[in-house]
């Protein structure tokens, strides 16, 4: 899932749907207390691949001007702690490497980025500010902000 779709549609999807179909559309909270995973992409390169921005739209279900249009149903919007599901350990195990990655565990590739703010406790627009200050693959870092 890519949630940065549903920020981008907001703007046109009431009028194709109907705002009674959009009940149903980008139902992420609803998925989750029925049992689902939900896991995260960017669709790059149709989307612009940033993950700070599809970890926003699944948290604040708004556009990148904190727009959310009517009949958008922001209790459809995840937690924080849902999102980061959505970017880890869910595609992981949706890929079948849930015991490789997906978490950072002992025994596991350590695959992570380290961010410039706490993403897990900022403004929702300051995560859109956020930017990645080092990526780590099997252990090497492979990117280093200057």
């Amino acid at each position: 899932m890519q949630a940065s779709h549903a920020i981008g549609d907001l703007h046109f999807a009431p009028s194709r749907l109907g705002i009674n179909r959009l009940a149903g559309a980008y139902a992420w909270t609803s998925f989750i207390k029925s049992g689902s995973i939900i896991p995260g992409g960017s669709d790059a390169p149709v989307e612009r691949g940033e993950p700070m921005i599809e970890f926003y739209a699944a948290v604040a279900r708004k556009d990148m001007k904190g727009f959310s249009g009517e009949g958008w149903h922001p209790e459809e919007a995840v937690t924080r702690e849902q999102a980061l599901k959505m970017s880890t350990v869910w595609p992981a195990y949706a890929a079948f490497e849930e015991a490789l990655r997906g978490s950072i565990e002992i025994g596991k590739l350590a695959d992570f980025t380290v961010l410039s703010a706490d993403i897990m406790k900022i403004p929702e627009m300051e995560i859109l500010k956020t930017r990645c200050m080092m990526t780590v693959i099997g252990g090497e870092i492979v990117y280093e902000a200057k």
